[in-house]
């Protein structure tokens, strides 16, 4: 069960969640990387008896800056939220990023928001954040100002396994190469996407493979192809299993990205309710095929390495 904790869409915060342990970060995807961050984080809480509070932004700055780029997320912000309740935090801010926003000054940002307005006793970040006006706030910054408004910076050495530092950056490049069996294990979990159900042509129908059609914006465009997942409602605990094309659907020219998800031994209608497709393995890349009986013979052989891959 998601335990439930307080969510902020500013800096007004309550009495009792200030002087409190803040982690600043977008923490997309809460990878291994990210979860060692709070581990040590929790570490801080039994020791000096405060609260975690997490410091994020929403649009994510690269998003907001780069108006199209809509395939970005490893997680969408309601996923994040549950990860993060999950990680001993006791409150969130999901601070908006607009325009305004992003002109603040970094020492403006130091001064007003996290001494004044959130009275921080310490303060975790990465060795990489950055913030402020044209992102000229660093960690030498605020480790500057520690002592002028009574913070400490904490700022732990980045995850690395195998000389690779983890990071979010990492895994979406992954995704991006159909590395999903690598990016499932430095998420510490299978990468999901959660979407609502979508009328579509029935082609799939047609064949003999009925699928469920979902849109994947915001999410970063994992490698176009066949995946073996498994499915499950939302607040429902049952798992079916089944196998999802992510792409553009080149035999029947279409040129929207798309993921189409076959249950196994299903019979319903799930249009318009919201899915959670796990990526568990990728089966083979997209590829048009000359005519539909080479595509059927093809899926028919998807779904017995989907079925071999889930059990």
């Amino acid at each position: 069960m998601v335990r439930k904790i307080k969510t902020y869409e500013n800096f007004n915060i309550s009495k009792n969640h200030e002087n409190s342990i803040m982690l600043v970060g977008n923490f997309d995807g809460l990878h291994l990387g990210h979860q060692k961050l709070f581990k040590m984080a929790k570490l801080f809480k039994k020791k000096y008896k405060l609260k975690i509070g997490v410091l994020t932004f929403e649009p994510m700055p690269k998003m907001f800056f780069k108006k199209q780029k809509n395939d970005f997320r490893i997680a969408s912000l309601k996923q994040k939220n549950s990860l993060l309740s999950k990680q001993g935090v006791d409150f969130i801010i999901n601070k908006k990023f607009d325009l305004k926003f992003s002109k603040t000054n970094a020492h403006n940002f130091i001064r007003n928001v996290l001494s004044k307005k959130l009275k921080i006793s310490f303060l975790f970040v990465s060795n990489n954040f950055r913030f402020g006006n044209k992102r000229k706030g660093n960690v030498k910054l605020l480790k500057n100002n520690q002592k002028n408004f009574n913070y400490k910076v904490i700022e732990p050495k980045p995850l690395k396994i195998k000389k690779r530092i983890i990071s979010s950056s990492l895994i979406r490049n992954l995704l991006r190469q159909g590395k999903i069996t690598l990016a499932n294990k430095y998420l510490s979990r299978e990468w999901q996407i959660v979407s609502v159900v979508k009328k579509g042509r029935q082609i799939g129908k047609k064949m003999g493979f009925p699928t469920c059609n979902m849109n994947i914006e915001p999410y970063v465009i994992a490698k176009p192809g066949v995946y073996a997942v498994k499915i499950k409602r939302l607040n429902s605990n049952k798992t079916l299993r089944g196998i999802a094309n992510l792409g553009i659907r080149p035999t029947f020219n279409q040129k929207k990205i798309l993921l189409e998800v076959h249950i196994f031994n299903f019979s319903g209608n799930l249009y318009n309710k919201e899915l959670i497709i796990d990526f568990v393995y990728f089966i083979r890349k997209e590829k048009k095929f000359k005519s539909i009986n080479q595509l059927k013979k093809q899926i028919s052989s998807d779904l017995k390495t989907a079925k071999n891959k889930l059990n």
